[in-house]
């Protein structure tokens, strides 16, 4: 990066001359992505959204027909991709794909404040690699919300703006869609409030204007939540509304290795140390203090770090929040001179990361494949009409809708049927809604030989003594490093 920086025009998010750069992110995105894409076991929790969104088609509702403690809106939000884009899985994936576009071309806006063009593309090719390497490479809420919060964060970021009030109005009704997406962002829909506020008083508003101020960015931020909330009262599930998206997340036990254990460390500590060795850099560029936008990226990157850690268990994915701002922070770390055209150091991560891109598609197309002998193996055992449903005790949830099974529990997640985690957070036993189960018999079930989370033995043994007593095997599958089971009942 030249020493000699200057801000790009504000007027307008790109101008005529990015053309070509937002086609080489959209290029890169898809190249990056596409190896997934059609995959219905890229991830885990993706599956379940995908399933009641589907079902939601079909006039399920969500926490009453189909239980899940994410927020209405995602499910919807899946619904709506389904709806346009068929039930199979490329239909979320693509639309992730193109929601992280959109993520990287506003990461480059914001770049242009302190770099210039190819830094800027290089620093949104960044954040291009750092969703794929923190697991929001498929269709997990980070893939969703993230570029939401980016979009807050390009409309507040200016307080000097002739119309940065009216700008933070939107911002704060964008956080309220983010936050039906994951009630996490609450720390970063904050920052961007708090923000906002303090470049009005800068501007001089009056104290009382201030308050009435925070209290309508408060009422839009609640406004999209308030409404769901309105709805399922007045459909007669408050009850099971309030449950599902508010007291089962203080509910659901602590894994053992809690918040921080050695490979979150690792993970937060390639962002964290990207970020701190870009704001020394920029110390070197700005000896006389670091500029206004710099400050907010900071903040940024603290509240994204808080967003991270309310759960009492951290997942990879979830430190992905923390992506645009280490994106934006690394920058400084990439001098240009002035006579290169092409930034090779900024562009080095991303050249390093795209050699490993062909190993990622063929591992997902091994994975796919897996996935889909398995569902063809268990179809003709199945029959949605005469109500035979498959049980996928511990395996991929998407085998629901690959064999056009019928769903034999409202606990379809197999997660919220065999983790320990879960047995306090539920609105029944996970026991006991076994129990129940594998009394209609079900024509097949699926389990694994190595659990992804610590089981609840009194569900798990059930499920064992029938498979022993009643079931053989007809397919095994080995799928992301462990081996999947199909149990076909004996006598149907």
């Amino acid at each position: 990066m030249s020493s000699d920086i200057r801000p790009a025009p504000a007027s307008s998010l790109l101008a005529r001359s990015d053309a070509a750069i937002v086609l080489a992110l959209a290029l890169l995105t898809f190249f990056v992505r596409g190896a997934w894409i059609g995959d219905p076991n890229a991830d885990v929790d993706e599956q379940l959204y995908s399933l009641i969104g589907n079902q939601m088609l079909h006039g399920a509702v969500p926490f009453v027909d189909l239980w899940d403690r994410k927020p209405w809106g995602l499910f919807a939000l899946f619904a709506a991709f389904h709806a346009i884009g068929g039930p199979g899985s490329e239909a979320y994936q693509t639309a992730g794909a193109l929601f992280t576009l959109g993520g990287a071309v506003m990461i480059f806006h914001l770049a242009r404040a302190q770099a210039d063009r190819m830094t800027a593309a290089a620093g949104a090719a960044l954040y291009v690699v750092l969703c794929t390497i923190n697991d929001a490479h498929s269709g997990n809420s980070e893939v969703f919300f993230i570029p939401l919060l980016i979009a807050m964060a390009v409309l507040v970021r200016d307080t000097e703006h002739p119309r940065a009030l009216g700008r933070a109005v939107v911002a704060m009704l964008i956080g309220g869609i983010a936050l039906q997406i994951k009630y996490t962002v609450i720390p970063l829909c904050l920052f961007f409030g708090l923000w906002a506020l303090w470049g009005q008083w800068q501007r001089g508003m009056k104290l009382w204007r201030l308050a009435a101020l925070a209290a309508g960015f408060g009422v839009l931020g609640v406004l999209p939540t308030a409404l769901v909330s309105a709805g399922y009262w007045a459909a007669g599930h408050w009850d099971a509304y309030v449950f599902a998206n508010f007291v089962s997340f203080f509910d659901r036990l602590p894994a053992a290795t809690g918040r921080v254990h050695p490979l979150m460390l690792a993970y937060l500590g390639l962002q964290l140390s990207l970020s701190w060795l870009g704001i020394r850099a920029a110390q070197r560029i700005w000896r006389e203090g670091l500029p206004r936008h710099c400050v907010f990226v900071i903040m940024w990157l603290a509240a994204a770090v808080a967003t991270a850690y309310p759960p009492a268990t951290v997942y990879r994915h979830y430190l992905a929040a923390l992506i645009p701002a280490t994106a934006l922070l690394a920058l400084p770390l990439f001098h240009r001179e002035p006579s290169e055209r092409i930034n090779r150091a900024a562009l080095l991560p991303v050249a390093v990361f795209l050699l490993i891109v062909p190993f990622q598609y063929w591992v997902s197309h091994e994975n796919r494949s897996a996935t889909f002998r398995l569902a063809e193996a268990i179809t003709p055992h199945v029959d949605a009409q005469a109500g035979k449903c498959l049980l996928v005790f511990d395996g991929p949830t998407s085998l629901y809708g690959l064999t056009n099974s019928c769903l034999p529990t409202r606990l379809i997640y197999p997660d919220h049927l065999n983790n320990a985690l879960e047995m306090n957070a539920l609105e029944m036993r996970q026991e006991d809604e076994v129990r129940r189960i594998l009394a209609t018999r079900p024509p097949v079930i699926v389990t694994a030989d190595l659990p992804l989370t610590p089981q609840n033995y009194a569900a798990k043994d059930q499920v064992d003594a029938a498979i022993r007593r009643d079931y053989r095997l007809i397919a095994k599958e080995e799928l992301h490093h462990r081996y999947i089971f199909a149990w076909v009942r004996r006598q149907p």
